[in-house]
Parts: C-alpha cells; sequence; structure tokens
C-alpha cells in the first residue's frame, strides 16, 4: 500500500524535512519513509511487519542493550490509538554501528469517521544533545560526590546550589544555604580589606585562590584552601561562581604540630648537656626524644660547693608548650643551684617559680640529686619524679629513691624535702629515669616496666656508663617491637668506679 499520487505534494515536503517521518498502515507497512528517516535510521524502508521493526532497525531502550519490545515501539502504539511524546531509543545496526539517538512522538491517524487507519512517528537525532547531557550527568554526579565543598552563586552572590560535601562540612543543610550568601560561612579573621580584595578579583572576571578560615554552623573553625571561578555564557557575559573547598583543617594541624615538635626537639637537644667528668664516677646521660615530645630533661651543673647536681625531670604536655617551660625550667634551676646548695630549697623555689608561670594542668616531675664526689655521698630531693635506684656492686636494688613532693606547678607555697645521705660504695650504680622507659609497651601492649630496666643495667654494670645507656635503649626498642615512640626515652647512669680514681 502506498499514498496515491494525490499526495505526491504532500511526499515532497515531508522528504525536505530534516526530521524522520514514517506512515504505517493498521498492517505495519509503511506508506511513507521519507529521506531524513532513512538517513537517521541508517536503513530505509522494508517490507517487514512490525513485529520485526525492532531486529531490522536495531531498536534499544535507554541501557543501549535490552531490545525494545516491537509492540511498545510508538509507531505500533499509534496504531493501536495512543500518542507518545519525545521517547527516547537508542539505534545501533549494522548501518549504525557506533549507535545513534532519537527522540520519537508518534500519533494515530484516523479517517472521517474518526477511526485510525494509520499511524505516524516523527524523530530527531539527538545523539549529540543526549551526549551532552551524558557529559552534564555524569558532571552532576561527580559534583554530588565529591569529598570537597561545591558552592555554585549568581553574580549578585546568592547560594544557588551546594553539594552534599558542603553539607557535611560546614553543618548547613542545603535548604538552609540556598538564598543565602557565603558570608554565612564568615569566620572574622579575615580583615574587611581580605574580602573586598577577594570580590574585586572574582568581580573582574579572574579566578581567585586562597587558603580561607570559615566557621561552621556550630562555630567551629576550619582551615579550607579555597578557589572562586567566574562562569560565562556563550555570550561572554559572566553568569554565576563557581566556588569549590577543600578542608585542609586537619593538614594545617598537622604542619602545625610537626612545626612545633621540630622546635620543641630543637629545644630539647640544645639543652642535653652528656660530656660530664668527676674524678671516681662514670657519669652519662642520653635522651631520645618521641615523634611527639613530652619535654624530658637532665642536666649535669656544678654547685657552689664543689658537688655536682644530677637533674632528671619531665615537663607534662607536647610541643612549643612543653618546651618552653623546659627552657624556664632549666634557667631557674642553674641559677638556683649556683647560689644554693640545698636539693630540696632548690626544687621548693623552682616550684614557686613556675606556679607564676604554667597553666592550669601544667606540671613538672624533677629529680635533683646533689653527688658529693670528695664524700662519695648522694642526696636527693624529687618532685612526684618517678622513682631512682641505687644498685649494689652485685647489681640489686639497694636504694630506691622515693619522692619526697609532689610535681613542681601544683602547690603554692609547698615544701618539699631532702632524701637522708646515701653513701656510695665502690661500684655502686645510680640510676635515673623518666617514665618514657618504664611505660614503653610492646605490641600486646605489656609496659617494659621498672625489672626489666634494672636486669639490663645489672646484666651490663661492667661497661661504661654510656654502653650501659645505649643497651637499654636499643633493648627499649626492641621490646616495642620498634613501633613510634609515645614518650621521650630519658635516663642517666652514675658509677662509682671500683678504685675510686676517675674511669
Amino acid at each position: 500500500m502506498t499514498l496515491s499520487n494525490g499526495k505526491e505534494p504532500l511526499r515532497a515536503v515531508l522528504n525536505s524535512l530534516t526530521d524522520g517521518v514514517i506512515i504505517a498502515d493498521m498492517d505495519g507497512e509503511f506508506l511513507l519513509f521519507n529521506l531524513a528517516a532513512e538517513r537517521i535510521l541508517g536503513i530505509g524502508s522494508r517490507d517487514i511487519t512490525p513485529v520485526n521493526w525492532t531486529l531490522v532497525y536495531g531498536c534499544y531502550r535507554t541501557d543501549k542493550v535490552t531490545p525494545y519490545p516491537p509492540e511498545q515501539l510508538p509507531l505500533a502504539r499509534a496504531l493501536r490509538g495512543e500518542e507518545v511524546t519525545d521517547e527516547p531509543i537508542f539505534i545501533k545496526n549494522s548501518e549504525r554501528p557506533e549507535g545513534v539517538w532519537i527522540s520519537v512522538s508518534s500519533s494515530p491517524l484516523r479517517d472521517a469517521k474518526g477511526l485510525v487507519n494509520s499511524g505516524i512517528v516523527v524523530f530527531r537525532d539527538v545523539t549529540e544533545r543526549r551526549k551532552t547531557l551524558e557529559k552534564l550527568e555524569r558532571f552532576a554526579s561527580a559534583v554530588e560526590q565529591t569529598a570537597d565543598s561545591v558552592v555554585i552563586t549568581n553574580i549578585h552572590g546568592i547560594i544557588e546550589y551546594v553539594n552534599p560535601a558542603f553539607e557535611a562540612t560546614t553543618g548547613y543543610s542545603r535548604d538552609e544555604a540556598l538564598g543565602q550568601t557565603p558570608r554565612i560561612l564568615k569566620s572574622n579573621k579575615h580583615d574587611r580589606a581580605f574580602y573586598q580584595n577577594l570580590w574585586e578579583t572574582i568581580t573582574s572576571e579572574q579566578p581567585y585562590r586562597g587558603t580561607i578560615i570559615n566557621q561552621k554552623k556550630n562555630g567551629e573553625l576550619y582551615w579550607s584552601d579555597q578557589s572562586i571561578t567566574p562562569v560565562k555564557d556563550h555570550n561572554g557575559n559572566m553568569t554565576s561562581f563557581v566556588t569549590v573547598l577543600k578542608d585542609i583543617t586537619k593538614q594545617k594541624k598537622q604542619q602545625n604540630q610537626e612545626f612545633q615538635i621540630s622546635i620543641a626537639r630543637q629545644v630539647q637537644q640544645f639543652y642535653y648537656n652528656a660530656a660530664i667528668s668527676v674524678p671516681g664516677f662514670d657519669i652519662a646521660g642520653a635522651a631520645h626524644p618521641a615523634v611527639e615530645t613530652g619535654g624530658d630533661y637532665f642536666d649535669f651543673i656544678t654547685m657552689q660547693d664543689g658537688c655536682l647536681a644530677i637533674a632528671v625531670g619531665d615537663v607534662s604536655g607536647h610541643g612549643i608548650g612543653a618546651a618552653l617551660i623546659l627552657a624556664e625550667t632549666r634557667a631557674f634551676l642553674r641559677a638556683f643551684a649556683k647560689m644554693d646548695a640545698d636539693p630540696a630549697a632548690i626544687l621548693t623555689r623552682l616550684n614557686q617559680e613556675l606556679l607564676a608561670d604554667l597553666e592550669e594542668g601544667n606540671f613538672v616531675t624533677l629529680i635533683l640529686a646533689k653527688l658529693d664526689p670528695h664524700e662519695r655521698s648522694l642526696v636527693y630531693a624529687s618532685a612526684g619524679h618517678v622513682p631512682a635506684f641505687l644498685l649494689n656492686r652485685s647489681g640489686e636494688v639497694d636504694y630506691k629513691m622515693e619522692s619526697t613532693g609532689v610535681p613542681l606547678g601544683f602547690i603554692q607555697d609547698y615544701k618539699i624535702y631532702n632524701s637522708e645521705p646515701i653513701k656510695l660504695a665502690p661500684e655502686n650504680i645510680a640510676v635515673f629515669f623518666t617514665d618514657g622507659i618504664i611505660e614503653a609497651v610492646s605490641s600486646d601492649e605489656k609496659e617494659f616496666g621498672f625489672n626489666r630496666a634494672l636486669d639490663l643495667i645489672k646484666c651490663q654494670r661492667q661497661t661504661t656508663a654510656h654502653q650501659i645507656l645505649e643497651s637499654l635503649y636499643q633493648e627499649i626498642r626492641s621490646f616495642s617491637k620498634n613501633q613510634p615512640q609515645e614518650d621521650d626515652i630519658t635516663s642517666v647512669i652514675c658509677k662509682v668506679n671500683p678504685t675510686g680514681e676517675a674511669f
């Protein structure tokens, strides 16, 4: 069945269209198949039944793999009296191996009595538009799923879009943000000139990049690495601004922490005085700072009466704060030791000075031992520090030097007391620790403890003080399976030589 000769002018008109047009009768025979339809589909009119339309022309659902059911094709539905508007269909066949997208509309055609006697479909190639749409969908999906906050505003700065990351980071929901301006994130940590420069940059059609301190809905401040890009339409007119905010608070904190640790360790190392020579004694100290230094300290100070002060301490806290307290402690301690030979009096006075500067929660534990090399005796005062020990020539503990007062920085006008004088014998070893040694843990969370440290020193007692310290540190690191140190490891060894002569 074909269009009659009287319809030839209509055929000519339809063939001139850029849209594909197909008309079929109630049996599915094509009455008209214009040139655009053949060009778009790649295959022209065929003498086939509707059941074969999908197979011959390669009609697929939008997933591009599911064949379109022939009875559901828009032209088949038109023959049943249905209207179809803008139905997307993917066409892929031998002539169109890459596939094309078409948008199809169909309608039934009726005779004078209103009965359906044929159907018509009109379709156009929307492949490029579909590709653009798919790109936009992929872009939208990427923006929705990106971990960085994305904000789109109009040229007046009114927020028109925020992604889920913005909601998660700032605490503002999408509904709360839309219609507002980015000023809802203003932290007041930047002056007016800062924001004025930002606005002048983007309104002059230049992108802005910088680091900004913003404020979340709950008042919490956070650092963001921020870019603001002006967006133009096809005529070159600015239509909006796209802002991408990357939360770098964690990195900033880590950088600041690393900086503080670096400075603190430099201060700490500067004050370590590991070289000391006292006739009749072999004395050495060693400190191994942790990644997060806690402010361990040891020192050897010649007192006004010629005796030697041995100081071992531990400052609470981390970073620059602990390092500054350590520096202040050392300065006061050295000054007082030049004026006074009494360990308890020195620590009592030091406590008064530190109380004026220490913030609540900060404190210092410190043991100060006065070694009299002529009398071969030791007197100490301990402000809340871990015990020190005196080992006999067999390596057994003869004396445990317990604390004689609370840590420095706790109680105003607190008086710290001295121990009784401790007589030293040849081959005695005085051992001073910080808690980083005894609290070092293994992979199964067991502590190194006093006993392991003392047993090692007992086994190594015939070696030099320096060698004992090195062996002790290596044993601790081995015990911890070389896991990162959680605290400084500091110790001092004071050996009495067998003959009383210099070692």
